[in-house]
């Protein structure tokens, strides 16, 4: 895929941005991880935030609201997601973890460079930075594409079990800077802790 076909921007039921070489935030959820009157609700919020930010007449202004609106309506997302009791938790078992875990550290060098991952028992998140090299582009679209496709068949075997494993929709946002990329590499990595799934986080670098 040379770079003049690389999508810039996709839309499914959420608009995506993904420029090339840019460092990304991603989210992805199993199948049903959220009861319906759940994400009814959410959406009821974001666009309540849509029309205020509306509102505002000065664009730079209008710019930093809807980044920081962003911001709340994700962490409303995720910990949403966090207390699904009732949710399937099919990534809580050990297989289907270690398959998720080794299928985003397979990409590492090949179609991105991998700054931090966690694999909560009912979504993932995944921080990484794509490729270029030359004239091939590795788009984040084609990337999940491939990394759920392959995670869900092999899922299914490991569970005994039939169809849709990961919910279509994927959250995605562009890291701005280094600042920014610090403080989402923590959030990722503290998410068990804030769940209460763990006590402590500890950090480790492999060699």
């Amino acid at each position: 895929m040379s770079p003049q076909d690389y999508q810039l921007y996709y839309q499914r039921t959420l608009p995506h941005i993904q420029p090339i070489g840019a460092t990304l935030f991603i989210t992805f959820r199993l199948a049903g991880s959220l009861p319906n009157e759940v994400i009814q609700r959410l959406k009821i919020d974001k666009r309540r935030e849509e029309l205020e930010i509306e509102r505002i007449p000065d664009l730079k202004a209008r710019k930093n609201s809807a980044y920081q609106a962003q911001k709340r309506l994700f962490a409303k997302w995720d910990a949403e997601l966090d207390t699904a009791r009732s949710s399937p938790h099919w990534l809580s078992v050990p297989g289907v973890a270690e398959l998720v875990c080794a299928a985003m550290s397979y990409q590492d060098g090949k179609a991105y460079t991998l700054e931090a991952y966690c694999v909560m028992p009912n979504h993932v998140h995944l921080v990484c930075t794509s490729l270029v090299d030359g004239e091939k582009a590795y788009p984040i679209s084609k990337i999940l594409q491939s990394l759920k496709g392959y995670t869900a068949r092999q899922a299914n075997l490991i569970l005994g079990r039939r169809g849709e494993f990961w919910q279509h929709e994927s959250y995605d946002h562009v890291v701005r800077d280094n600042a920014e990329l610090a403080r989402i590499v923590d959030y990722v990595l503290m998410n068990p802790v804030r769940a209460g799934l763990t006590p402590k986080w500890v950090y480790c670098r492999s060699e």
